[in-house]
């Protein structure tokens, strides 16, 4: 399960190495280290630097949403992208109807490994006299716990998005003579399990993490640490998706039983659910704000530039303002950029993460209207103007002319996450000849960067992801970036306040006031007036689908947790469209401009819920059920 390319880790770290990624430099960091001896723990914990190198290595399994294996695992099987013909192993197994207990996408097996270490740092951490002996050795070693506490209840989390209910182990670690037939817990008691860790650990880890002997200046050193800020923002991803249909008083899955007959999902709607995820991202939102935490905003004498650059420059200018969990930067921007980027950059791109048309569709106009609504949209004009958006010497050209008139006058956001024919070239372009003009995005059959180009590397849907390329990306000489990325941000904690108590108090002023701080910093006009809570409901969907598009597995998770995957305007599966990259000789030639199917998938199935547990795990242990259907 490879793309054409895979960032392949070292399985071992030579050296202990705390230092998380600062803006510019590359270093390892908390999430790149491993535990190079686990045979001699008594001696591991016994010395200082080795059980530090230890609570390193317990980060390391924390996913790089930037990735091309997490972006393939979760990106290319909603309907946000669909990946170039890379070769055997591109297609995801869920996307043809192949997936099997024996393929399990499931990354369980590496989570389970952690949960183990993170229980051998918790019974042995507490015989270090080395780290008891310094000035703050007691806070350190309750520090330590809290965090190793807090990443053990974090795997089973990520498991438990992936796998459903789960099994949970001894809060132990594992001997050879200790019985591993275990079932799977129900889904409410792995919430109420992870949740009473996390709670146990907040109360263990700073608020903020701090520099040595000040109260206010951050240690970069430190980035990406748990502390008390990102153990709320978790916890209120955790009772947003405890509180939706899939997982409250979901009756479909009615026959998910263990052996003994025991009922894995509720079968009883509780509406309080809504209620305690709504108060819960709240008090992250409060914690975040009074910590320094707010929107990345850029500012900008044409409200629109300013929009457009806020959204497209938070990725490296605004993770110090909007990140609430950041994970120390890799090489992984730069993975993401080349298979994003389209071939007229300098330096060969790969041109392959086409984006589905019901994405694109799904950007509104720069009103705020739906393209089905408003007037002025339509697919079959090519003005001979181009896009240019600022004031004075401060300007971006967004598109040149002859593009389409369906890509003219969207909102901020589609120009920052979407690469079409012809927007502008989205890095160093190539240098010109008689036959390319590489300064802009041609997808049309005979274009610099359509089919015709090259055996392999063209996107199926005539578009390309366009998020976090930063704008002077250049592969030849290379030419990138190296950033944290925000596993978890702000918006996201906005987004999830606004949901939750959408569903528990239609009508609150917060929501709208919660939403709209969303909308209008990407450019779209506050909403006013009453909603019903169904409109509202429809709006913040809309929200997260396209602020959040690409980004964590956001859309895979969020359509299945609100039961709309096999819905119009969310499907899973079926025919995917784009436009019609087989045709096209110019810029403006409308034959390339026609919605066309790019791939089809496997009809939605239950089962696809969730991923199977791998055969290997149902053959070891007799008493794990699999999820029905595989």
């Amino acid at each position: 399960m490879t793309l054409k390319y895979k960032h392949i880790r070292k399985a071992l770290a030579g050296v202990v190495c705390l230092l998380m990624l600062t803006p510019v430099g590359c270093k390892k960091g908390y999430f790149d280290n491993i535990p190079d001896n686990i045979i001699t723990i008594d001696n591991i914990f016994l010395n200082r630097g080795q059980t530090e190198r230890w609570l390193t290595g317990l980060y390391s399994s924390v996913p790089d949403i930037w990735a091309a294996p997490y972006t393939y695992q979760y990106t290319g099987i909603s309907d946000e992208i669909e990946f170039a013909n890379w070769g055997v192993g591109t297609a995801p197994s869920i996307n043809n109807g192949a997936i099997t207990a024996d393929g399990s996408p499931s990354n369980f097996g590496a989570y389970y490994e952690k949960i183990r270490l993170a229980s051998i740092f918790l019974e042995n951490i507490d015989n270090n006299k080395e780290i008891l002996a310094l000035p703050n050795g007691a806070q350190l070693i309750k520090q330590y716990k809290g965090e190793a506490r807090f990443m053990r209840a974090y795997y089973y989390w990520l498991m438990m998005k992936e796998l459903g209910p789960v099994v949970l182990m001894p809060l132990k670690s594992a001997s050879v003579e200790d019985n591993f037939q275990i079932p799977r817990s129900s889904w409410d008691e792995c919430v109420t399990f992870v949740l009473s860790e996390m709670a146990i650990a907040k109360a263990d880890v700073p608020l903020q993490n701090y520099a040595v002997g000040s109260s206010t200046e951050l240690d970069p050193a430190q980035t990406g640490r748990i502390n008390k800020l990102i153990v709320s923002a978790v916890e209120s991803q955790i009772l947003l998706y405890h509180a939706s249909p899939l997982f409250n008083g979901n009756t479909e899955l009615g026959d998910f039983k263990n052996f003994d007959g025991k009922q894995l999902f509720n079968q009883s709607f509780d509406a309080t659910r809504w209620k305690k995820a709504a108060d819960a991202s709240k008090v992250a939102i409060d914690m975040a704000i009074a910590n320094g935490k707010d929107l990345f905003k850029v500012a900008d004498d044409d409200p629109f530039r300013a929009a457009y650059l806020s959204c497209r420059n938070m990725f490296w200018d605004g993770w110090k303002t909007e990140g609430i969990w950041l994970r120390s930067a890799s090489d992984e921007n730069a993975s993401w950029e080349r298979h994003c980027s389209p071939r007229s950059i300098s330096g060969g791109a790969w041109n392959g993460m086409g984006v589905l048309q019901s994405l694109v569709d799904d950007f509104r106009m720069k009103d705020g209207s739906s393209i089905f609504t408003n007037s002025t949209y339509n697919e079959n004009t090519y003005p001979n103007t181009g896009g240019v958006i600022g004031i004075g010497s401060k300007t971006t050209t967004l598109y040149v002319a002859g593009t389409n008139q369906m890509y003219r006058n969207r909102e901020a956001r589609f120009y920052v996450d979407v690469t079409f024919n012809g927007s502008v070239n989205p890095g160093v372009a190539k240098a010109n000849t008689p036959t390319e003009n590489n300064s802009r995005v041609e997808f049309f059959k005979t274009g610099s960067s359509g089919k015709d180009g090259n055996a392999r590397d063209w996107p199926k849907t005539g578009y390309t992801a366009r998020k976090n390329i930063i704008p002077n990306i250049n592969f030849n000489p290379s030419v990138t970036n190296d950033r944290p990325a925000m596993l978890i941000r702000l918006a996201e904690l906005y987004l999830n306040y606004a949901e939750a108590l959408n569903e528990a108090e239609p009508g609150h002023p917060d929501i709208l006031k919660y939403l709209n701080e969303i909308r209008v910093r990407g450019g779209i006009p506050a909403l006013t007036g009453a909603l019903s809570q169904d409109e509202m409901r429809k709006e913040i969907r809309l929200e997260r689908r396209i602020e959040f598009c690409y980004e964590a597995g956001m859309r895979y998770f969020d359509v299945r947790r609100w039961k709309i995957a096999d819905k119009p305007g969310s499907n899973q599966g079926g025919a995917m469209y784009g436009m019609n990259i087989d045709a096209g000789t110019s810029l403006s030639d409308p034959a390339f401009h026609v919605r066309t199917v790019a791939t089809v998938r496997k009809v939605w199935q239950r089962k696809y819920y969730f991923f199977p547990y791998g055969q290997n795990e149902m053959d070891r242990n007799k008493l794990l059920v699999q999820f029905p259907g595989y």
